[in-house]
């Protein structure tokens, strides 16, 4: 439901009354992860998905009737062998959707904190006692907590621990506990069932050298929800008007802007280093293969990446280091422009986070959709 702070934010500000649809739970092959939410006004407005087009006919109707009711439900969708045009997801997964009218003070927190782009999670009981169905306690990073489960003390220190834990590691998912906060491994009748949804910055994309391949990155990077900065130590070349998309701008040495943010940067974080220049690429992909990041790739041809990998071994890098370059940067798809080369890049950035093999899905086997 996080995702959708910012379009609830007219209803909110209205008093305009709406229910709210949340994945919480998948297994199999199934086109939404946990999170994605679909919200119905009371005049049949509706924002989101929860599943891209197979179920959200049903979800609509159930966010009807919890507006109408004010009573929470759980509701799996799965695949109908009888009738592939019944109420299921035709690709074979499942699919476990909470439905709750919004307004709780709680929720309203979270979504007020993810529309400002503050980090928050909000852990929610989608199974357990009637009483405690759809309460929400909202952990906000510059705010503390909201809500409460109004049971034992205990729970909601357990709860907001654990929200704190899985927001800290950007993850989103369910945990077990029991009524005094306790984990255990299976849900009993007494037991609460609480998904945590956690959100946090966009990613960044740092994209080094400001030539015409780093204005066709940065706009797949924007379409894709990074924050995009551009880096070239070139005034002429790194300048707004090239690059509108862009989050920031920057004129500096690569290498030493990386440095300077370097403390701020995450997992998750993708660099791409288009300079092929080595007074440029030597000592920023020194530093680059150094830090824990997602993704770390350099343009240029096969002499050239066997020249810069033979330098950086002589910087001290080891192998497993080394190994972490995608150099020559891309998927092979015969790419020529910069709009192709955009594709090629993130395209194994994609394949790379998700573990995807970049093979045709028709000659692969496996599941498509993975497991986060």
């Amino acid at each position: 439901m996080l995702d959708l702070g910012t379009e609830l934010a007219a209803w909110r500000r209205a008093g305009t009354p709406y229910a709210l649809a949340t994945v919480v739970g998948v297994s199999g092959s199934a086109p939404r992860p946990p999170g994605a939410a679909l919200a119905v006004a009371a005049d049949g407005t509706v924002v989101g998905s929860v599943s891209g087009g197979c179920v959200e006919g049903a979800v609509y109707e159930l966010c009807r009737e919890a507006l109408e009711s004010g009573i929470p439900v759980l509701q799996r969708f799965g695949y109908s062998d009888e009738d592939a045009f019944a109420v299921g997801l035709t690709c074979g997964g499942v699919l476990d959707v909470f439905v709750q009218p919004g307004g709780d003070v709680a929720v309203e927190a979270a979504l007020a904190a993810a529309e400002r782009g503050v980090p928050v999670a909000a852990a929610r009981v989608v199974a357990g006692p009637a009483g405690l169905l759809g309460r929400v306690i909202a952990v906000v990073a510059d705010a503390g907590a909201t809500g409460t489960y109004g049971a034992d003390p205990a729970l909601d220190a357990a709860v907001v621990a654990t929200a704190r834990a899985m927001l800290h590691a950007g993850r989103t998912g369910s945990t077990t506990l029991r009524p005094d906060g306790r984990p255990c491994p299976e849900a009993g009748p007494d037991d609460l069932t609480i998904f945590v949804e956690s959100r946090t910055p966009p990613p960044r994309l740092l994209v080094y050298g400001a030539i015409d391949f780093a204005a066709a990155v940065t706009r797949v990077g924007k379409l894709l929800g990074y924050h995009v900065s551009v880096c070239d130590a070139r005034e002429v070349f790194a300048t707004r008007r090239r690059f509108p998309e862009a989050d920031e701008v920057v004129v500096d040495w690569p290498h030493r802007h990386l440095a300077s943010i370097a403390d701020t940067l995450d997992r998750r974080t993708v660099v791409t280093v288009l300079t092929h220049d080595p007074k440029f690429d030597i000592p920023l992909l020194e530093l680059a293969l150094r830090l824990d990041l997602a993704y770390v790739g350099a343009m240029g041809s096969r002499r050239t990446h066997a020249a810069r990998h033979a330098r950086l071994r002589e910087t001290g890098l080891g192998e497993q280091q080394l190994a972490a370059l995608h150099s020559p940067i891309g998927l092979d798809l015969g790419a020529r422009t910069p709009e192709e080369t955009a594709l090629s890049v993130f395209a194994e950035v994609v394949a790379t986070h998700n573990g995807g093999t970049g093979l045709p899905l028709r000659t692969a086997a496996g599941p498509i959709h993975r497991a986060a």
